[in-house]
């Protein structure tokens, strides 16, 4: 009986070590395959951007270089510009993802580096002295613990003229100095973040989006301008390298990117069926579809949606500009700057889309591709003062208009 239990108890032991040695070999399998998957993905996204060799301390001794300068006051000598607090190495052929933000609303990039694959180059206004120094020191903590942002993103930082940057000292705010990962940076701002609406500031400087959004786009050849509260669909970039790479036709074309805009509470859709799916339910619906519906409906909303679903990304129709149509786009060549004379809310995007269809840009919509803003967008309400810029900013555009027939005497195209 004896004799009959422990052979029981042999082979017991026995059938458990060969169930842990194929247990062990399944789990050595599969990681010898995921890493080989993780392998071919890592080499088919350097093939487009190669990794940086740059190391933290040359990142943060460019940062130093940066703010030590002084900054440059921009045209209107009320703004003080710091370019290059961090930069990355750009393929001039590359797609840059440009856009711009207050202090506060910088929670939004860790989002936008996980759905864009390629270069962002970020504009950041600090409005008061205080976020200045929150500025960079962020931008310290971000260059120290983030390996994306030393590989893919440029900084550069606006504030009012009578202020100066300075160079951070990592012990100011002192809660900066004890983290120790990139999460942690982006978890930090977050609680000490109040973001809202850019152009609600609280304090009596107008928000600067037109120059920021030249200076984010500076020295690029083909650029997506966004708001930082919008996010691309997966693959984007990707998508946009591979058209352009295959043909040098885009010259002269801007290429649409439709925007949407969703409930807060949703999750971001990765692609156009999902997005699809959301819309249909009223989820999802146009940029600025309760705002300024003329703004985004030339995109043409109806035909996009019901286009045949694709693999490769490509134009999909042409659209004539008109007013006040203000389309997400990329574009090649001689694109125009935007007006830095409009600031805060109102006709600055608008007056820059009228001047790209008077210099002779065509516009195509592409078929797969899109964005998604966070939140709905509603009607707006501002205080006397903003108001007030609002309404200088509609005069401002007729007057804009009026110049672009003396800059552009042999254009056909009007606004």
């Amino acid at each position: 009986m004896q004799m009959s239990y422990a052979i029981r108890c042999a082979f017991y032991q026995l059938l458990l070590a060969a169930l842990m040695l194929v247990a062990m070999l399944q789990l050595l399998y599969l990681s010898l395959l995921s890493g080989l998957h993780g392998q071919e993905e890592q080499e088919q996204y350097f093939e487009f951007f190669p990794p940086s060799p740059r190391s933290v301390d040359q990142v943060k001794a460019q940062l130093r270089t940066a703010l030590a300068s002084g900054g440059v006051l921009d045209s209107s000598g009320d703004y003080r510009v710091y370019r290059g607090l961090l930069k990355t190495t750009m393929d001039p052929n590359d797609v840059i993802l440009a856009t711009h933000a207050s202090v506060d609303n910088l929670l939004h990039l860790s989002g936008l580096l996980e759905r864009w694959e390629g270069p962002l180059s970020v504009s950041v206004f600090a409005a008061t002295k205080e976020e200045a120094q929150l500025a960079t020191v962020l931008a310290y903590a971000l260059s120290s613990h983030c390996p994306d942002m030393r590989a893919r993103v440029a900084m550069h930082l606006v504030c009012p003229s009578r202020y100066e940057a300075a160079v951070p000292d990592p012990r100011e705010p002192g809660e900066f100095a004890l983290l120790r990962s990139c999460q942690e940076v982006f978890d930090k701002l977050a609680k000490v973040a109040q973001p809202g609406i850019n152009y609600a500031l609280g304090t009596n400087v107008s928000y600067p989006n037109n120059l920021l959004r030249n200076l984010a786009r500076e020295g690029a050849n083909y650029a997506l301008v966004i708001d930082m509260d919008m996010v691309p669909s997966e693959g984007l970039w990707r998508g946009l390298r591979e058209m352009l790479d295959q043909s040098n036709q885009w010259g002269g074309t801007a290429l649409v990117v439709p925007a949407f805009e969703i409930r807060r509470a949703r999750r971001m859709p990765m692609d156009k069926a999902e997005l699809l799916q959301l819309y249909q339910v009223g989820e999802v619906r146009p940029f600025y579809y309760g705002l300024c519906t003329p703004c985004q409906a030339p995109t043409n909303y109806s035909r996009w949606v019901n286009l045949p679903e694709e693999s490769l990304l490509r134009p999909a129709y042409v659209v004539p500009w008109q007013d006040p149509w203000e389309p997400f786009y990329v574009a090649g060549g001689k694109v125009p700057n935007f007006d830095e004379r409009f600031r805060q809310y109102g006709f600055n995007r608008i007056s820059q889309a009228c001047e790209l269809h008077v210099a002779g840009f065509d516009f195509e919509v592409l078929n797969e591709g899109f964005l998604v803003h966070k939140g709905f967008k509603e009607a707006l309400k501002f205080h006397p003062q903003k108001e007030a810029e609002n309404q200088h900013n509609k005069i401002l555009y007729r007057q804009f208009k009026q110049e672009l027939k003396a800059k552009y005497p042999n254009s056909p195209r009007r606004c």
